[in-house]
């Protein structure tokens, strides 16, 4: 039996032969080091005390070079990557220079910037004493100048590819831009400053000409190992070629070691799961320790216990608060349990979404509407995270247009939940109590707490990878909840969730809700969603508000045909004429209402309320329609089938399976739809 085997398809010859003779370029003087290498040699090469000591201040002068870069390149690389102001352009082109710059040319601008005759070196002499040509830190000064780009270039990179919801999100949880940067940011990016601290720190190992033309070539003071290799050239090649292989091997180990990581060959999308997601399963096993009333201790290296390497306050036991002097909830201002302060809702919208928003204590309320209608935007602005938008906020007495999103008490919990992937879901759900300086002992047990009522506490030590996307849903949500906002803003919660786990989690949802002291704000696409959870629905078109009703009037009359699809429903807009509706698209509805002639109306036409036969109906119907049936679904037990007629708007008719059958109904068919005039109902617009 022959195997069958996948061929790789072969490069082109134009292409691959230069490719070749590119490699072996690159790799000549490589070989020629390790061919002109006495290896018999090699160890008291390298032994000698002119190689060490050159080695000992090479490691020193990297390793410092390193620090300083890490110290100013990684606040660069942010306002690079996160900020947008005038001249950003010519300051990144400052950053890429040192890379395109002769470094002997660096070391000139280095003596002319900072040598004793440069512009800052006679103050930095009068005043401090420092003299940096010819001394160790003109060294590192030197090797930090050619080498910190290679940060700043990573970095950015890996900042630009780590989407600002998870640090938006941080910031709606109380965590100021310091706390968010620290336990946010650089943990996410953390592999992107790994790669770019060795690139940096094996470049300023190897730096030589700046160095030799800003600091000099003085033994024990800024010789370093490359200087001593310029050196031993021309007294000992051979020792040199030693060196130089030393130098080589180092380099060839950083890159091997990064395997990649600079170019993000190797790279993986921030919350990416990095292994196959469990089933969302409720119930926990059997053997899981982590199951709801079972009791696991904190042994040491747990990452659950203070100090671990999951929680988000770090090992220093330090109570959490952030700069802003916040403490405990923003309901209370302490750690204890939320005091019964409401929070009422007041509202002025403007830029792309122009509406006001008045909502007592206690309201949820349902954002609906198309896509592009400004459901998000709208949560932004009362988040503060947008410029398309801007709401004049007050909630109770509190005027907090002027606060920044981590002081203003409003929760978010965006449509793909953003948990924070270095974070186990019990400190994801905590972290917004230990930003609001709760006890990191009553923030465990009250994320628990949420865990264990959104169906997901014996999950607590597990990390987002290792959810599935409805377990993972319900954590966000958790944490929103447990946060104790003033105001809690929630994209499309439950789209993740499959139909049983919505149905409970909605549940939960809703008794929490019914007990919150401040607004919640839902946007969905979820008929049901919108009317189990609401006290009103607003429905928004491209930015305004369109209708802002309790549910059951939205239901009964909704003023946007896009509701009322979502509903379930036909509608169609139009002119209203004397006996009924003239079409914008053409064509006309009978009905047995009337509304004002010449008026703007929506005509709404229920499923079931349309009537299916194989030939033109006789009798009492007034509208009546050929089509072709373009689609037939199930709808629970019953079919909803897509009528598609060139003398009227598509229009969908609900049956039971027996008379689809006794129809005979298939794609393709033709049939005559009808619908009594008493049936349609007439919204003014």
């Amino acid at each position: 039996m022959t195997r069958s085997r996948s061929r790789r398809p072969r490069p082109p010859v134009a292409l691959a032969l230069p490719a070749l003779l590119a490699i072996a370029f690159l790799l000549m003087p490589l070989l020629g080091v390790l061919a002109r290498t006495s290896w018999g040699e090699l160890g008291g090469d390298l032994t000698s005390p002119e190689v060490t000591e050159a080695l000992r201040l090479s490691l020193v002068v990297s390793f410092w070079a390193l620090g300083l870069s890490l110290l100013l390149g990684v606040p660069l690389a942010w306002l690079l990557a996160r900020v947008d102001f005038p001249g950003k352009a010519l300051v990144r082109s400052l950053v890429l220079l040192p890379m395109v710059l002769p470094p002997t040319v660096g070391g000139v601008a280095l003596l002319l910037g900072f040598g004793r005759r440069g512009l800052l070196g006679p103050w930095l002499e009068n005043t401090f004493g420092i003299t940096l040509p010819f001394h160790t830190s003109g060294a590192v000064v030197a090797a930090t100048f050619v080498a910190m780009p290679f940060l700043v270039i990573s970095l950015e990179g890996a900042l630009g590819g780590l989407r600002p919801r998870y640090e938006e999100t941080a910031a709606s949880l109380g965590a100021s831009p310091v706390r968010v940067f620290l336990t946010v940011t650089l943990p996410m990016v953390a592999p992107g400053l790994a790669a770019g601290a060795a690139l940096t720190w094996a470049r300023a190992l190897g730096e030589f000409g700046a160095t030799i033309t800003f600091a000099g070539n003085l033994p024990g003071t800024t010789q370093t190992l490359p200087l001593q290799v310029y050196l031993l050239l021309q007294d000992s090649p051979e020792a040199a070629t030693s060196v130089s292989l030393l130098l080589l091997a180092i380099a060839m180990a950083v890159l091997v070691a990064l395997r990649g990581r600079w170019t993000g060959a190797a790279s993986v999308r921030s919350g990416a799961p990095a292994t196959a997601a469990p089933t969302d399963t409720d119930a926990a096993p059997a053997s899981d320790p982590n199951a709801p009333g079972r009791t696991t201790p904190t042994a040491p290296g747990d990452p659950l216990r203070p100090g671990g390497p999951d929680d988000p306050d770090g090992p220093d036991g330090s109570d959490g608060s952030d700069d802003s002097g916040r403490s405990g909830s923003p309901l209370d201002g302490t750690n204890s349990a939320p005091s019964k302060a409401s929070w009422p809702l007041r509202a002025e919208v403007t830029g792309f979404n122009q509406l006001t928003l008045d909502a007592d204590p206690g309201t949820t309320i349902a954002v609906v509407g198309e896509n592009g209608a400004g459901k998000t935007t709208l949560l932004r602005a009362l988040l503060g995270l947008t410029p398309r938008a801007h709401a004049e906020l007050r909630l109770g007495d509190l005027d907090v247009t002027a606060l920044p999103p981590h002081k203003r008490g409003v929760a978010w919990v965006p449509q793909d939940g953003a948990l924070f992937p270095h974070l186990t879901a019990l400190t994801n759900t905590a972290y917004g109590l230990r930003a609001q300086g709760t006890s990191r002992a009553e923030a465990r047990a009250t994320a628990q707490h949420w865990l264990d009522r959104l169906g997901v506490g014996h999950l607590a030590q597990r990390k987002p990878a290792q959810l599935s996307g409805g377990q993972a849903q319900r954590v966000a949500l958790a944490r929103a909840l447990a946060a104790r906002p003033r105001l809690l803003l929630l994209d499309e919660p439950l789209a993740a969730l499959d139909q049983t786990t919505r149905a409970r989690v909605r549940h939960t949802l809703r008794t929490h809700l019914a007990g919150f002291t401040g607004v919640c704000l839902i946007v969905t696409h979820d008929p049901v969603e919108a009317l189990s959870l609401a006290d009103r629905v607003l429905v928004l078109d491209h930015g305004r508000t369109l209708q802002d009703a309790p549910p059951t009037e939205v239901t009964r009359h909704p003023r946007s045909p896009w509701v009322a699809r979502m509903l379930g429903r036909n509608a169609w807009p139009g002119t209203a004429t004397t006996d009924g509706l003239l079409l914008a698209g053409g064509g006309r509805i009978v009905a047995a209402e009337q509304l004002p002639d010449g008026s703007r109306a929506l005509a709404i036409i229920t499923p079931e309320s349309v009537s299916l036969h194989r030939t033109r109906p006789d009798g009492s119907p007034r509208n009546v329609w050929p089509g072709t049936v373009r689609e037939v679904t199930a709808s629970g037990s019953r079919l909803r089938v897509l009528i598609g007629s060139a003398e009227s708007p598509d229009l969908i008719a609900e049956i039971t399976p027996e008379a689809a059958a006794e129809l005979g109904l298939v794609e393709g068919e033709t049939v005559w739809s009808s619908v009594k005039a008493t049936e349609v109902t007439l919204v003014s617009l």
